[in-house]
């Protein structure tokens, strides 16, 4: 059986926890802050989990992650 590819846009975009789970950065921090309140840009620094519900999908993606 050959070895599956890793999707290397994914990789980059996710890492992996310990216990399995996905870590990902928040969204809606790139551009057009000043609109944006301080403590929506605070919170927007801190990673988050990806659901349960896309993990699947990035599974296929990350195979070896």
């Amino acid at each position: 059986m050959p070895k599956i590819k890793t999707n290397r846009a994914a990789a980059k975009r996710f890492k992996m926890t310990a216990t399995g789970k996905a870590k990902r950065a928040r969204s809606f921090k790139s551009h057009l802050l000043s609109s944006k309140g301080r403590k929506r840009k605070r919170r927007l620094r801190h990673s988050a989990t990806v659901s349960p519900s896309d993990m699947k999908s990035l599974r296929r993606l990350l195979p070896y992650g």
